[in-house]
C-alpha cells in the first residue's frame, strides 16, 4: 500500500467530507479528510488505481487538487 496527502481546495463542511471521501472510495482507495487543513491523506494499491485516478474522482466532485 502507498500514501499519499492531497492538498484540496473549495471543501468547507461536513457535506464536503463526505462527498471527498466516497470520491476516493469509488476510486478504489481510502481517504480521510483533515477539513481545517484542506488536505486528504489517501492510502492507495498502486496495482488497483493511481493518483491521476484518485485526483480525477475528486476533482469530479467540484473541488481542485492543487
Amino acid at each position: 500500500m502507498s500514501n499519499i496527502t492531497l492538498n484540496v481546495t473549495g471543501m468547507s463542511c461536513n457535506h464536503c467530507v463526505k462527498s471527498v471521501e466516497e470520491a476516493v472510495k469509488n476510486a478504489g482507495a481510502n481517504g480521510q479528510v483533515d477539513l481545517a487543513a484542506g488536505t486528504v491523506a489517501v492510502e492507495y494499491d498502486e496495482q488497483k488505481v493511481n493518483v491521476d485516478q484518485i485526483k480525477a474522482a475528486i476533482e469530479d466532485q467540484g473541488y481542485d487538487v492543487v
